[in-house]
C-alpha cells in the first residue's frame, strides 16, 4: 500500500518522491526533531493515507502499514506540521453534514417503532465521525494506545490557538475514557526491585516533590514507604498515575521531615497512619479521565489488608493556587483581608501602621527564617489559607484543584500545617503551608454525596475555628 501511494505521489510530482518519504526511510538527512514541516504535496500524501484508512482498503496487513506510516511520520514533525495534520482531520474527516440532516429529518418523520429504531441507528451512524475508525486502527500497533494518548496531549497543547480541534479532543477523550475505564487498569506496587526503566520514569514523572537522587528515591521506596501505580495492559511499562505513601505513627505535618533520608525507618507493621504525600499524573493526554480517585480507594483497601493496625488515612498536600490568589487579594487591599485580632502584632513587626503594608513588608523578606516575622504572619496566613480552601469558590466548587479532588473523593479538610514546605516552590505556591485531607472510612461515602449534591466543604473543628475568627 505504501508503495502504491508513493507511486501516485511520484506521478503527481513528475517523478519526484515526496520529501517526507525520505525522512521516514532515512533516505536523506533528517532535521532535528520538531523542525520537519510538510509541503502541500506531503499533505496530499497524508490526506490520501487517511482516506485509505477510512475506506479500509485491503486487509489487515495494508491497514497496519498505513498506521505504521502515520505513527512513524508524526513524531518527526514540527508543531506546524502536527497542526497541519490536525487541520486535515478536523476540516475534512468530520461527519457529513447532508447525511446528518437527512438522518435527523428521517428520525423526526418516522412514527412507527421499528422504523424509528432503524432511523435512530442510521442517525447515530451518520453522527459518528470518520476520524473514529482512523483512531481505532492504531490498536493494530503495539504502542498504538500510547500514540493516541500522546496525540491527545498535543491536541490539548494546540487547542487554544486552534479551537477547531475541540471536536478531535472530544472524540479522543471519549475513546480513551472507555479504554482506560477502571476495570481495564492494573494496580501494581513499585518497589526498589522494580525494573530500572520504571524507576527512572518515577524520577521523571514525579510532579509534586522532586526526586533529587537515587538515594532519595530509595528512601521513598523503603520498607516503611509504599508506591502504587495504575497501568494499562497496552502500556505495561508506563505508569498512568502513581501515589507515594509514608507509613508513620501520627499524622505528618512537615514534608521535609517526612522525606528526611536520615530519619529512622519504622517497622511498617507498627504504623498507625498512612500519609499520601504525592500523587502524580504522568500522561497529559489522559487529562479529565477519572482514575485518581479510584487509585486512592484501591490503595487504601490494599493497605488495610497488609497493615491491619492502620487507623488513619490522610494526605500531606500542597496548595498550588494559594500563592497566586494571595498576591491578587493583597493587590486589591481592603480592610477585611486581615482579621483585626492580627493587626497589632503584624504592624509592630512590620514597623508600619497599615496592616496590609505590614503584611507586604514582612512577606518581601525571608520571613521563614525570622522568628518574629514568622510568629506575626502565622495566624494571618493560616486564616487566609482556611478561607481560600473552604470559602473561595468557582461555580459552587472550591477554586483549589487539589481540594476539589480530595473533597470529591470523600475526604475532609483536617488541618493546615505551618512551615510544612519551605522549599522555594513551597514558599512561592503556598507560603510554606500544607494541608492534611483526612479520609475517615466511615464518613467517605456521606462526605462524597454531600459534596456532590450541595458542593458543601467538609472541614474539621480546628479549620472551622479559623473560619470563625471575626474580620
Amino acid at each position: 500500500m505504501e508503495e502504491d501511494l508513493i507511486a501516485k505521489e511520484k506521478a503527481r510530482r513528475r517523478g519526484g518522491v515526496p520529501m517526507l518519504w525520505h525522512w521516514l526511510t532515512g533516505g536523506s538527512r533528517t532535521k532535528p526533531q520538531d523542525q520537519i514541516k510538510l509541503s502541500r504535496s506531503d499533505l496530499r500524501f497524508v490526506r490520501t493515507v487517511f482516506k485509505e484508512m477510512v475506506a479500509g482498503s485491503g486487509g489487515e496487513v495494508s491497514a497496519r502499514r498505513r498506521v505504521e506510516l502515520i505513527a512513524r511520520l508524526y513524531p518527526k514533525l514540527s508543531g506546524e506540521g502536527r497542526t497541519s495534520i490536525f487541520g486535515i482531520l478536523a476540516n475534512e474527516f468530520g461527519p457529513d453534514e447532508l447525511t446528518v440532516k437527512l438522518g435527523i429529518q428521517a428520525y423526526l418523520d418516522t412514527a412507527e417503532d421499528t422504523a424509528r429504531r432503524r432511523a435512530e441507528t442510521q442517525l447515530r451512524q451518520a453522527l459518528e465521525s470518520p476520524r473514529i475508525p482512523i483512531f481505532k486502527q492504531f490498536n493494530l500497533l503495539p504502542d498504538g494506545v500510547k500514540f493516541l494518548v500522546d496525540l491527545r496531549a498535543d491536541v490539548l497543547r494546540f487547542i487554544s490557538p486552534h479551537p477547531e480541534l475541540a471536536a478531535i479532543d472530544d472524540e479522543l477523550f471519549d475513546l480513551l475514557s472507555s479504554w482506560f475505564d477502571i476495570g481495564n487498569l492494573d494496580l501494581r506496587r513499585i518497589s526498589w526491585n522494580s525494573p530500572a526503566v520504571l524507576l527512572e520514569k518515577l524520577i521523571s514523572y514525579e510532579a509534586v516533590h522532586e526526586i533529587r537522587s537515587w538515594n532519595d528515591l530509595r528512601n521513598r521506596l523503603d520498607s516503611d514507604r509504599r508506591c502504587y501505580a495504575f497501568f494499562h495492559p497496552r502500556m505495561p511499562e508506563e505508569p498512568l498515575i502513581f501515589v507515594e505513601i509514608a507509613l508513620v505513627q501520627e499524622m505528618a505535618d512537615n514534608i521535609h521531615h517526612l522525606l528526611d533520608e536520615s530519619a529512622e525507618v519504622l517497622d511498617p507493621r507498627d504504623a498507625k497512619v498512612a500519609i499520601f504525600y504525592s500523587i502524580s499524573n504522568t500522561q497529559a493526554g489522559l487529562r479529565g479521565v477519572s482514575i485518581g480517585g479510584f487509585l486512592i480507594k484501591r490503595v487504601v483497601e490494599q493497605l488495610m489488608v497488609d497493615f491491619p493496625k492502620l487507623k488513619t488515612f490522610a494526605t500531606l498536600s500542597p496548595i498550588p493556587g494559594f500563592g497566586k490568589w494571595l498576591d491578587e487579594r493583597v493587590r486589591e487591599g481592603g480592610d477585611r483581608l486581615i482579621a483585626k485580632v492580627d493587626h497589632a502584632k503584624l504592624c509592630a513587626e512590620g514597623n508600619v501602621q497599615d496592616p496590609i503594608e505590614a503584611f507586604r513588608t514582612l512577606m518581601s523578606r525571608e520571613w521563614q527564617k525570622d522568628a518574629g516575622a514568622s510568629a506575626a504572619l502565622q495566624p494571618v496566613l493560616t486564616r487566609l489559607m482556611a478561607r481560600y480552601l473552604a470559602l473561595e469558590k468557582d461555580k459552587d466548587r472550591p477554586v483549589d484543584p487539589v481540594t476539589r479532588f480530595h473533597l470529591g473523593n470523600g475526604a475532609r479538610i483536617e488541618r493546615i500545617n505551618w512551615l510544612a514546605d519551605i522549599s522555594p516552590r513551597g514558599l512561592k505556591q503556598s507560603a510554606g503551608l500544607m494541608v492534611n485531607y483526612q479520609y475517615n472510612l466511615s464518613d467517605i461515602e456521606e462526605n462524597h454525596e454531600t459534596y456532590a449534591r450541595e458542593g458543601r466543604v467538609i472541614v474539621s473543628s480546628s479549620v472551622k475555628r479559623l473560619l470563625q475568627t471575626p474580620s
